[in-house]
């Protein structure tokens, strides 16, 4: 007997899977449109508009890249915030390498000076540049012939930038104008963030550049050896010191201050988060100098000290940053600099607009604050440091 059998019949077509496939795309699609829309609001697809108007109807020579990186800057400059900026790929890895502490280069720190050339800021002790005679407040105007006033930034650092053991010529201005060629090599220069000393009278000197790497672990060295040495009081030098990680701050105060709160930080969200000093702490008298380039953690360490023993301060007034900043990377190799986070005083009081609350000003004249920038202004010459050392008498 024949059984009938039974025909399985194909429910979908392929045509009709690969549209149904289609179909499930674009929905998907759609739901993350609409969720970009509703994260991003309509600016985000302004700026990719405006970019793809760029690449498909532009009729001028541009470079891509050049194009992003202006974006981006006027982004963050359009927030109107003056401690946000964008870093290109070059400046970004140039940044990270300068935290560490320990770079190649020249050893100098270098700041845009117009179409002048490159300003001398400070020169690294024992680096090519100190060598070679390089002083703070000196321009460099060419590097191996090429004229630097016309190059952006990045464009006049790439120049000096090489491998360890390059060699090459810079033309350099002094302040009065005079010029003269200068031939050195590149290499990896060690830079110690806090110098130290006695003073006469037993009383100790403390020089902190700047609160990157190891930064901490160096002013805790330094105040055990000054105190070995029969310091009697401390002084710590926080003048033309930018600022850095907080966490090199927050050691350094846990470390110098009695138990309680010392730093204070709160989110975009709102949450607090609240930094305490242990019981173990510095018991000698301190006082602290700042000038109008005492920046972020430095100014907020002349603050804190000041909040939690009464430690003056002596100098001008301060920058009055509250805010603290992140590296956002980018997938150009570029970074956002933001402010992420706002900070107050363990006491909860903010700087922003206002600085520190200074105990005695006193002012330095410009060659004497020319001095203090090429390391050149002794103690006795130095008199925001003899103010200081008047008040722990």
């Amino acid at each position: 007997m024949n059984m009938p059998t039974l025909k399985k019949e194909k429910r979908y077509s392929g045509l009709q899977m690969l549209l149904a496939a289609l179909g499930g795309g674009m929905v998907t699609l759609a739901t993350g449109l609409i969720a970009l829309w509703i994260i991003l609001g309509p600016h985000a697809f302004s700026l990719l508009d405006a970019w793809g108007a760029i690449q498909t109807t532009f009729v001028g020579e541009y470079d891509p890249e050049c194009v992003i990186d202006s974006a981006l800057s006027g982004m963050v400059a359009g927030t109107g915030d003056r401690w946000s900026y964008y870093l290109t790929a070059g400046e970004y890895a140039a940044q990270n390498e300068r935290r560490e502490n320990s770079f190649v280069g020249i050893g100098v720190t270098i700041a845009a000076d117009g179409e002048e050339g490159l300003l001398i800021r400070e020169v690294y002790k024992d680096g090519p540049a100190w060598a070679a005679g390089l002083l703070a407040g000196e321009r460099i105007v060419a590097v191996d012939g090429t004229d630097l006033g016309k190059l952006s930034l990045e464009e006049a650092t790439g120049l000096i930038q090489g491998e360890a053991g390059s060699g090459l010529t810079l033309t350099v201005e002094n302040k009065a104008g005079l010029r003269r060629e200068v031939e050195l090599c590149r290499a990896r220069v060690e830079n110690r963030s806090v110098e130290h000393s006695l003073l006469a009278d037993n009383v100790g000197y403390i020089q902190v550049k700047n609160f990157y790497a190891h930064s901490a672990d160096q002013l805790k060295e330094a105040v055990t050896q000054l105190e070995e040495q029969g310091a009697r009081a401390l002084v710590f030098d926080m003048r033309n010191n930018g600022g850095g990680y907080v966490d090199q701050l927050t050691q350094m105060l846990d470390a110098l201050l009695p138990e309680g709160p010392i730093f204070r930080s709160e989110s975009k969200l709102g949450r607090e988060t609240v930094t305490l000093s242990d019981e173990a702490h510095m018991s000698l008298p301190m006082a602290t100098l700042v000038n109008k380039d005492t920046y972020s953690a430095a100014e907020f360490f002349a603050a804190q000290l000041q909040e939690s023993v009464g430690a003056p301060i002596i100098g001008e007034e301060t920058s009055g940053k509250g805010y603290s900043q992140q590296a956002v990377p980018l997938p150009n190799g570029g970074a956002l600099n933001l402010s992420t986070g706002r900070y107050r005083t363990g006491a909860g009081v903010s700087l922003i607009g206002a600085g520190v609350s200074l105990d005695a000003e006193v002012l330095l004249t410009q060659p004497q604050a020319a001095a203090l920038l090429a390391g050149s202004l002794s103690p006795e010459e130095d008199p925001q440091l003899q103010k200081a050392l008047e008040l722990l008498q």
